[in-house]
């Protein structure tokens, strides 16, 4: 009898991880094919958790109304969002400007490089190596050019769904108590997230901009720019962000040795500080993510939705977990999504 209930029991738990296995599945293939509605829901859905606090704040100090909050707070985001925009495409012109320069620092590096590596030994000759990587500046300079432009058309063809999304929620979102239960933890979970992560990556970003800068490093303030950017990517974001300057730092003849190892070696230890001091002391332990799962969730949303999906992919997840924690039937999966699941067993 016992056997049977034993085996009725095991019976029901293959068919329950069958049915997760396939709902996950089906969920993820619908959220891959439909992601031109909804990454625009879900960036509008935490731009405004994520400026809500704004909101909050100028209704609560300044007691302004509702709708003029909401409105001021949406022209401060807009203008931010034109402010990069401007940044990005300025530099690009720049890019394009400087592409001579760049050229001629190629030049000088594989004259060193022909001379240093034993070529010859391989069958290779110089002709043949020079050929088309004296060609990576002008190419980059004009890949860089099209993909910016898709870039921003792309951004531009979403902005306007974006933007409905968001002053609607916005207007839910802002002026109001916490709601209880599980919705509202997880609201206040990922505005406690948004608004720290900002903040945190707002310094980051200056900080490295500032010090690129100082340096006299071309594109200081988009290589700011994104550093402000990828510090939303745990981990890999800040490695991306350390080493992007890299190729204007071995093209540009004016650069030196100790300048490119400064500019490197500077902006990681930013990064490494900020990520592994700061970052816990402010935001502690909210969204209770092991790293594995971290690191699982940034290749499996970024399969999803790529770059954008990486950005989104801590906030998800936590809100997952809080989602999964507080159904009996899921809960070993919010452990496992905080690392708790090993300890308990």
């Amino acid at each position: 009898m016992q056997q049977e209930t034993s085996g009725g029991v095991a019976d029901l738990q293959i068919q329950t991880t069958c049915q997760l296995l396939i709902t996950a599945v089906v969920v993820g293939g619908a959220l891959y094919w439909l992601q031109s509605v909804v990454i625009p829901f879900v960036l509008a859905a935490f731009l405004a958790l994520g400026l809500a606090p704004v909101t909050d704040l100028m209704m609560r100090w300044l007691r302004f109304p509702k709708a003029l909050a909401v409105l001021l707070t949406l022209i401060l985001a807009a203008g931010l969002c034109v402010l990069g925009f401007t940044i990005v495409s300025s530099a690009v012109t720049q890019l394009a400007a400087s592409a001579g320069e760049y050229q001629k620092g190629m030049n000088e590096l594989l004259d060193w490089a022909t001379r240093v590596l034993p070529l010859e030994r391989f069958g290779i000759t110089e002709a043949e190596i020079r050929k088309p990587l004296a060609r990576i500046p002008l190419e980059t300079v004009s890949g860089m050019l099209v993909g910016t432009t898709t870039a921003i058309l792309d951004l531009l063809s979403q902005a306007l769904l974006v933007s409905v999304f968001s002053i609607f929620l916005l207007i839910g979102f802002s002026g109001r108590e916490s709601r209880p239960g599980i919705w509202g933890q997880a609201e206040q979970q990922v505005k406690s997230f948004l608004v720290a992560k900002v903040i945190v990556s707002a310094v980051t970003g200056l900080l490295v901009g500032l010090c690129l800068n100082l340096l006299g490093v071309e594109l200081a303030l988009v290589f700011g720019l994104f550093a402000f950017l990828l510090n939303f990517i745990p981990t890999v974001g800040s490695l991306i962000s350390t080493f992007l300057p890299l190729p204007i730092l071995l093209l540009n003849p004016e650069i030196g040795l100790a300048t490119g190892i400064a500019a490197i070696f500077i902006p990681g230890s930013i990064h490494f500080a900020i990520g592994n001091i700061v970052e816990p002391l402010v935001m502690g332990d909210s969204l209770e993510l092991h790293p594995v799962t971290i690191l699982v969730a940034l290749m499996v949303w970024g399969v999803l939705w790529g770059f954008v999906g990486m950005l989104l992919a801590t906030p998800i997840t936590a809100v997952m977990r809080i989602l999964f924690g507080r159904m009996t039937q899921t809960q070993p999966l919010a452990e496992l999504l905080s690392g708790k699941f090993a300890q308990r067993a």
